[in-house]
């Protein structure tokens, strides 16, 4: 079966984030006909692993999960697959599929991690299940996240936090402002000053990272003729791999301080750390040459940043254009596959050299 029909496959089979058990079945079943894996379901998680005695492990990892869309409009006309999932990461994932099951490289041991839930909060992350039911399985020296890259090597990946404000005030009735302190009004400040972020830029072995900070949701109200006493927004803020979760949520507070007070609340309601590019890898600065295209920073947040806490060198290669992700009319090519299929198998071939 070609990637391309593999992936049409894929895309036609719902796995929207905690309904992925139908296509993690599909693909163990698909697993199993390999004889020289070895392939293990945890939850909805599904691994396969070689079982030789070379010294080098790699892993190659790929969630299975979608975000929510219109699976009706999937179109497939041999040479182009478009629909939701095509490109984060289902292309890919049936590349991964289609090495796992071919005869594999000597002189290396292979780790396929197919895991749950990666587009929802990283509590819920599969691949954290994994790490805490069966670490072993996740022991690689390195390792390669078929994120959408576009055939790029994308390097580490910014650190993601979800925070939410709370802004205290007083209810009044509207015809008495006076007797109230409007806590909607005072969130206006906070707004004011995130929208006039200016990003923060770190160069880290020689790939540049763009800091981000939006505010992402607002809530608040009682009635129409009652002054707020309170509301919220949520805020996201990615950060460079040069901070940890600490200091970039103390840095955030910094930046806030003067429009809160002491009565208002920051609360950091999701976090995951960012990732080093980890180019000092020479097995990663092996596949950047590979894959004939400068290296760029992975803007978004991904698994590498995991297995960087597992103390694995890992990096960002996938297929299709990251700028499609999420959208409903994501898009992927034969060819793109092609070559994905063609630099990632000339890389696994090389590490047993």
């Amino acid at each position: 079966m070609s990637s391309l029909a593999r992936a049409y496959e894929y895309v036609t089979t719902p796995s929207v984030s905690h309904g992925e058990a139908r296509l993690a079945t599909e693909i163990e079943a698909t697993l199993r006909t390999a004889s020289h894996l070895r392939v293990d379901r945890i939850g909805d998680n599904v691994v396969a692993t070689t079982r030789g005695a070379a010294n080098l492990r790699v892993l190659l990892a790929g969630h299975l999960d979608t975000v929510p869309g219109d699976l009706g409009r999937v179109r497939w006309d041999r040479e182009e697959l478009t629909g939701l999932g095509a490109v984060d990461m289902k292309g890919s994932l049936a590349v991964m599929v289609e090495l796992a099951i071919a005869p594999p490289p000597s002189g290396v041991e292979l780790t396929w991690v197919f895991y749950a839930r990666e587009e929802v909060s990283r509590s819920e992350s599969g691949l954290l299940e994994i790490a805490a039911l069966r670490p072993d399985l996740l022991r690689a020296d390195v390792a390669v996240v078929g994120e959408p890259t576009g055939g790029a090597v994308e390097a580490g990946c910014q650190g993601s936090l979800r925070v939410r404000i709370t802004m205290r005030g007083v209810a009044a009735h509207t015809a008495r402002p006076h007797r109230g302190r409007n806590a909607i009004h005072r969130l206006g400040a906070v707004v004011e000053r995130v929208a006039g972020y200016v990003p923060r830029r770190v160069t880290l072995d020689g790939v540049a990272f763009a800091e981000q900070l939006q505010v992402v949701q607002i809530a608040g109200g009682i009635a129409s003729n009652v002054v707020p006493d309170e509301a919220s927004c949520v805020i996201n803020h990615r950060f460079a791999p040069d901070r940890d979760i600490a200091s970039a949520s103390e840095w955030l507070r910094e930046y806030v301080a003067d429009v809160i007070d002491e009565r208002d609340d920051l609360v950091v309601e999701d976090a995951a750390p960012a990732a080093s590019p980890r180019l000092d890898d020479p097995r990663l600065a092996q596949l950047v040459e590979l894959s004939g295209q400068p290296v760029r920073a992975k803007v978004g947040w991904t698994d590498v940043a995991t297995l960087n806490e597992l103390g694995i060198a890992s990096t960002n290669f996938g297929a299709g254009d990251p700028e499609l992700a999420h959208h409903r009319d994501e898009r992927i090519s034969r060819a793109e596959l092609e070559a994905y299929a063609d630099v990632l198998g000339r890389w696994l071939a090389s590490m047993g050299s």
